[in-house]
């Protein structure tokens, strides 16, 4: 099942453009031609070409970039639904998919009436395919690329003898240098010497001919389809009390974490599912401040959600699902192991009430100007970064804040200024240390160039950092010391 304009395709069942559309692509500092669609082909566009000479031959072309990422989740969507007739469908390239359907044919009357169910749907679906049925892997990719259709069972290379060498899946080098010497089709190739053809073009060409053929086995290897971390606990009788509730979660907490375990991960944010009697479900989502899977510290985070719910008449079923993981090796178990981080777990009660998001850290940030050298991230999911250090020539205040002007003049540090109404009296400067702006970064802000840092220690006892700006004239405090 080939897709020969799956990117386009994609992009147009979403927003119909009437007229010549092409997706782009940037390959060697150059717009190309990524994908198209047919309005596009008939007027003598093709992939590769650059745009700007696409859009010189047709000026009406309309284009949009590609996003190669969104295709390949497209195809892996095709490839579940593909699913339906048959479970064994894998991935062949970027723009098709593989199925074995034997066995599985007559589950819809025979093969040619389910090659013309796949094509309505595609068809009514917006996707134009090219589907090719065969006795190999080889043969069928040979067919959807280069004419479509159904071989007779048993035909072998006879009913690929009019196509292409192309259809072999062979590089263009080696076809090119089959088409000088007069081998344009899979009969001619079939029908020559198998020595010369194997000295000089290797085994990898008689390999290709040999699995179309069938001579060689090429199985149907799919996906596997990723694992759900979820356990379920139905009920003979319904409950409604708290202690019900958490003892049916310790069970399938136990359960769920041996599956973690097994797979070497840690659950982030758990699901709890409560199905009432009267169908309705309420549900209890934790989210946890680092990947854990020992039930002893998850099942008391739960408690507080779980009196909130509303039984109702009852709940009959239970769910815990593990909606997001991370990995978590198992580690080396001694004297020696290191304790569980008690913080995380905090992080994690204080979470349920106001949200992880609201509880937030400061991490160092590659930067030697100082309002960007840290920024703040959310406590969960973060790792703090230990001894990091970076060598300062000269020593940083323990308060920072937005730069604050003053009113003062020169280039030397005031001997009296006023800030923050107080009136403050200089008694030692030290400095300056010239702090140059990251021309890499763009910044068009009031205190944007070269800055003139120095440390003033006044009567009054405060120990504060200014700057005066060269280029701009003026002074600022943006920094207070312990």
């Amino acid at each position: 099942m080939w897709f020969p304009r799956l990117a386009s395709d994609r992009v147009l069942r979403r927003q119909a453009v009437d007229g010549p559309f092409a997706l782009t692509l940037r390959l060697d500092n150059t717009e190309r031609v990524h994908c198209l669609n047919r309005q596009a082909e008939a007027e003598g566009l093709y992939r590769g070409m650059p745009f700007s000479e696409a859009r010189a031959f047709c000026p009406t072309l309309r284009g949009a970039p590609a996003d190669p990422a969104r295709d390949a989740v497209m195809l892996e969507t095709l490839r579940r639904w593909a699913t339906k007739y048959c479970p064994w469908v894998g991935m062949e390239g970027a723009d098709g998919l593989v199925l074995d359907i034997t066995g599985a044919a007559h589950l819809w009357g025979d093969e040619p009436a389910m090659l013309a169910d796949m094509q309505l749907r595609l068809d009514r679906a917006g996707f134009e395919a090219r589907i090719g049925l065969a006795d190999t892997r080889g043969a069928a990719w040979a067919l959807a690329r280069h004419g479509g259709g159904i071989t007779a069972p048993g035909a072998g290379l006879a009913a690929l003898a009019s196509l292409p060498v192309a259809g072999l899946r062979l590089d263009e080098a080696t076809v090119i240098a089959l088409k000088r010497l007069g081998l344009r089709t899979i009969g001619a190739l079939a029908t020559a010497p198998r020595a010369p053809l194997a000295r000089r073009f290797g085994a990898g060409l008689l390999l290709r001919l040999d699995q179309a053929a069938g001579l060689q086995p090429e199985p149907v290897t799919p996906l596997a389809d990723p694992p759900r971390h979820a356990v379920r606990l139905t009920l003979p009788d319904p409950i409604g009390l708290t202690s019900d509730v958490m003892a049916g979660t310790a069970r399938l907490l136990q359960e769920l974490c041996l599956r973690l375990k097994a797979q070497e991960v840690g659950a982030r944010v758990l699901r709890l599912t409560l199905r009432r009697v009267d169908q309705a479900s309420c549900q209890v989502e934790l989210r946890l401040a680092s990947a854990m899977r020992d039930p002893a510290r998850i099942l008391p985070l739960f408690a507080r959600g779980v009196e909130e719910v509303d039984a109702g008449f009852g709940i009959d079923q239970l769910r815990l699902e593990a909606t997001q993981v991370d990995p978590l090796p198992v580690q080396q178990i001694g004297q020696a192991a290191e304790a569980p981080d008690r913080r995380d777990n905090l992080i994690t009660r204080i979470g349920t009430r106001i949200g992880l998001d609201n509880i937030r850290r400061f991490l160092p940030a590659d930067s030697h100007i100082p309002e960007r050298s840290f920024v703040m991230m959310p406590a969960a999911g973060t790792k703090t970064c230990g001894d990091w250090q970076v060598p300062r020539p000269r020593p940083r205040p323990l308060l920072l804040f937005p730069p604050e002007p003053i009113v003062a003049q020169g280039t030397l540090p005031p001997t009296s200024f006023r800030w923050r109404r107080m009136r403050l009296t200089t008694a030692r400067a030290t400095g300056p240390e010239r702090i140059a702006p990251e021309w890499w970064v763009e910044d068009d802000g009031p205190c944007s160039g070269l800055r003139d840092y120095w440390r003033i220690e006044t009567h009054q006892g405060r120990r504060l950092w200014l700057f005066h700006m060269p280029q701009k004239p003026g002074w600022f405090v943006q920094g207070e010391f312990a």
